[in-house]
């Protein structure tokens, strides 16, 4: 769907290039995560996608053409949803959508229910200046989709929304790609791209870090060990085994069989112990 080859940018009177020689390329049908602090060059790589940046350097390969070659029907197959809304205040939610819904060649999916998917249907005909920003963010999310687009680009599309709506974008985008959607999502919530990713990109500094799946790169980076909470004479004990010969640990045997469990789990490293560790970079 997407293969990028030594990808450069900068910008004008800027020192330096943002963007640094990146390759990585998305499967059709893939959510795909580019994960990296404030500064990094995520939303500079998703503007540079879509045409918002133009004077990059190297290749940007999308629906088989080079992005450069692509004309207006190009914007007829993706949806984008930045981080901070972009939204016609004085209009309501649904004007809104009808408004934009006249920029596309194709008739737009049903404007009541997608608003009633994001709990947005009462809202309908209030002007947006009233909406708080996890309002406008769902709705400028629904405004991503509404032409049913083939390739989606989110940047944070969860930020600032509480977890039950949250929850709701969320199932959205996993919808989306069990119909063969295509995903590119930037995000520096570690627990979003370990939710809705295949695979993750770590950016730092225009660069790419490391790129491999959220469960690869688990199991490459945690350690191979098992915690063990338990009581044992009416008090909490915890225990840690490695993972090696755990069925021949006479002492892991004795508390499985003779003590209350309380809890066991293996001791997964999360993405971002895995990002600060190669990286030596916080998500801030």
């Amino acid at each position: 769907m997407l293969n990028v080859k030594n990808l450069e940018f900068k910008y004008r009177g800027a020192k330096g290039n943002t963007l640094k020689g990146i390759d990585f390329n998305i499967h059709r049908g893939e959510i795909f995560g580019f994960l990296g602090p404030s500064g990094s060059g995520k939303t500079t790589i998703q503007k540079v996608l879509i045409g918002l940046l133009k004077g990059y350097n190297g290749s940007i390969n999308v629906f088989g053409k080079e992005r450069k070659n692509i004309g207006r029907d190009f914007y007829e197959k993706i949806g984008v949803a930045f981080d901070f809304p972009n939204l016609y205040l004085k209009l309501t939610a649904k004007e809104n959508l009808q408004l934009i819904a006249y920029y596309y060649k194709k008739p737009p999916q049903e404007l009541d229910c997608l608003l009633d998917r994001v709990g947005l249907l009462p809202d309908k005909n209030k002007v947006v200046e009233g909406f708080s920003k996890g309002m406008k963010m769902r709705l400028n999310f629904i405004r991503s989709i509404m032409h049913n687009p083939t390739l989606m680009f989110f940047d944070e599309p969860t930020s600032g929304l509480d977890p039950v709506n949250a929850k709701i974008i969320k199932d959205i985008i996993l919808q989306m790609k069990s119909e063969g959607k295509t995903i590119f999502l930037t995000t520096h919530n570690m627990t979003i791209a370990e939710q809705l990713c295949d695979r993750v990109a770590f950016l730092v500094e225009g660069q790419i870090a490391l790129c491999d799946s959220p469960y690869a790169l688990k199991l490459k980076y945690g350690r191979k060990t098992v915690k063990v909470d338990y009581l044992e004479h009416g008090k909490k004990g915890t225990s840690e085994f490695g993972l090696d010969l755990l069925g021949g640990n006479q002492r892991f045997q004795e508390i499985i069989l003779d003590r209350e469990i309380i809890s066991i789990h293996s001791q997964d490293a999360s993405l971002e112990d895995i990002f600060i560790k190669v990286t030596g970079r916080e998500l801030l």
